[in-house]
């Protein structure tokens, strides 16, 4: 078991924070933004930043050659709504994508938007970190949550029109 502390301060134990998620076992404070037969899509909930979203698989791998053919077919394509959803409905003109395959829990893709304000800690991947976590200790306020709320609803709804 691992503690992860979230976006809202508390702090779960879980063994695969990602197939807590993805089953249900744990509710992401309604940020599910979409969900496929394959994919779960939810807003970040360690770090309150609009629109990061972490796109999981439902089945519990690591690596992209583990992936089934549908399984590769339903990513590129929900992967691509999101972000077209990301640009229309909130501005995001820009977004940086990471995934790794030396996580503690399973399959996910980091979706992580550019806003004028992240440039004060650089424009590289070396800025990534510190934009996470001045979100995390500097923006977790109700005002704040209350716009990512929002923005999922708007993600939400645009999703369900494509």
């Amino acid at each position: 078991m691992r503690k992860i502390i979230l976006s809202n301060g508390q702090t779960v134990e879980v063994e695969c924070l990602s197939c807590a998620l993805t089953s249900g076992v744990m509710e992401p404070d309604e940020q599910v933004i979409t969900e496929t037969e394959y994919f779960h899509a939810h807003q970040d909930v360690a770090y309150p930043i609009k629109g990061l979203v972490i796109l999981a698989s439902k089945r519990h791998f690591t690596s992209f050659d583990e992936m089934t053919e549908e399984e590769k077919m339903d990513y590129i394509t929900v992967l691509t709504k999101i972000r077209k959803a990301q640009r229309n409905v909130l501005g995001i003109e820009y977004v940086y994508y990471f995934y790794n395959e030396d996580t503690t829990h399973h399959f996910h893709t980091w979706m992580v938007p550019r806003y004028e304000w992240m440039y004060q800690f650089g424009r590289s991947i070396e800025s990534v970190r510190p934009v996470l976590l001045h979100a995390r200790n500097e923006m977790n306020t109700k005002e704040h949550n209350e716009e990512i709320r929002e923005a999922i609803q708007k993600l939400r709804k645009e999703l369900t029109k494509m």
